[in-house]
């Protein structure tokens, strides 16, 4: 069960990354993640089967995938492509039906028929009981607002999230009811509070009159804060697990490269091993272009280091990135920090550029990484033939 869950993982993480929009502040690779340790932590604590728990575990990760192709019915579209994939990995007919079934029970206003779908559907609903409640709460109400679904004020949104966990949600599973039930009511008696709070502090004419200029302008920018934070944390993983492969690459093949080197080369100045000398060299060869490959994929590439005040005046310069100013003084870039400060569009101008070259050394790091997989393959298969061949050759 541990292969197909972590290869469900690893589709799911690259189908978010390459296909869904960062519109997508709440509904994406966290909230699955979120999703699957919720079911975990109530499988560990039921009764549940090991096809019962692969059943959870992969509908946890597939349920909102249908979010690459639509909202609207995104459920059904998760259910089809989630069959698709699991009949490609040649998972059973009586898992698959099991996991679609539990991804149409996580509609939102669907009763659950059985405990699969109890569980399931507590677990897509596990943060209404957690302490993280509010920050995901945020998450969901900045998605609706970018995806220009629904932009509500501070009283909406609270006013919204009193009326969803006091009268619409509920948990079904034993574990979720006893565990999480407690923090859901906290979490409700919080925001009765924020409330009431609110309520006295201004009448409902100040508020409307006060959220009606100002919570337009606030919202949108909180948006737009939101939308670099996700896109540039996302860049900044992507390059992390690009490192993390090449780094497996040069460690491989620096054994490798260790290993003949001591072993076999020894053996060659024996001239009844002269028939492995081919073999060898190309196994070598291609061992250390796979490293030279690797090195370049990962070698940082540092800029000048240096600009000038005309630079800043006319926002040329991206001073988020320390490739620009790594030389300056510390006077100067205090400077052009504080006159990038007055101005939120060169801010975010500057966080613009810096996803953009984000962008294109990842898409650097990627494709040579793609090379130097191809190659290392290539050069195993090939490095394995010649052996065989010049061992076949000998023996005759």
């Amino acid at each position: 069960m541990a292969t197909i869950i972590e290869t469900t993982d690893k589709y799911v993480l690259d189908l978010f990354t390459k296909h869904l929009p960062n519109t997508f502040t709440y509904h994406n690779y966290e909230h699955t993640k979120r999703v699957w340790k919720s079911t975990k932590e109530i499988i560990e604590n039921s009764e549940i089967s090991a096809n019962e728990s692969e059943i959870l575990l992969l509908a946890s990760l597939l349920h909102d995938i249908g979010y690459t192709k639509t909202r609207d019915g995104h459920e059904e579209e998760s259910a089809k492509m989630a069959t698709e994939f699991l009949k490609s990995q040649n998972v059973d007919g009586k898992i698959i039906d099991g996991v679609n079934e539990c991804i149409i029970a996580t509609k939102f206003d669907r009763i659950p028929e059985n405990k699969l779908e109890e569980i399931i559907k507590d677990a897509d609903s596990s943060h209404f009981g957690k302490k993280y409640f509010t920050e995901v709460s945020e998450l969901l109400r900045t998605e609706l607002e970018l995806q220009g679904i629904k932009v509500y004020s501070s009283k909406e949104w609270l006013k919204e999230n009193i009326r969803i966990l006091s009268k619409k949600h509920k948990f079904y599973s034993d574990y979720a009811k006893l565990e999480w039930g407690t923090r859901k009511k906290k979490n409700l008696a919080k925001l009765m509070k924020s409330k009431l709070k609110q309520r006295s502090k201004d009448s409902k004419e100040e508020l409307k009159a006060r959220y009606k200029v100002k919570y337009k302008n606030e919202s949108s920018e909180r948006g737009v804060q939101t939308l670099f934070r996700v896109a540039l944390r996302n860049h900044i993983k992507l390059s992390d697990i690009a490192d993390t492969k090449a780094n497996i690459l040069l460690s491989v093949n620096a054994i490798i490269i260790s290993l003949v080197l001591s072993n076999l080369i020894s053996k060659l100045d024996n001239p009844s091993n002269s028939y492995m000398i081919v073999p060898t060299i190309i196994f070598v060869i291609f061992s250390v272009i796979s490293v030279i490959l690797s090195i370049v994929a990962t070698r940082p590439n540092v800029t000048r280091g240096q600009f000038t005040k005309e630079d800043v005046k006319d926002k040329k310069v991206n001073l988020l990135f320390f490739g620009n100013f790594h030389k300056m003084e510390l006077g100067e870039f205090e400077w052009a920090i504080e006159e990038m400060l007055k101005d939120k569009d060169y801010i975010y101008s500057s966080l613009s550029k810096d996803l953009y070259f984000l962008g294109k050394v990842l898409s650097r790091k990627y494709r040579i990484l793609r090379i130097t997989y191809t190659i290392f393959m290539a050069g195993i298969v090939i490095s394995v033939l010649a052996f065989a061949i010049a061992f076949k050759t000998q023996a005759q």
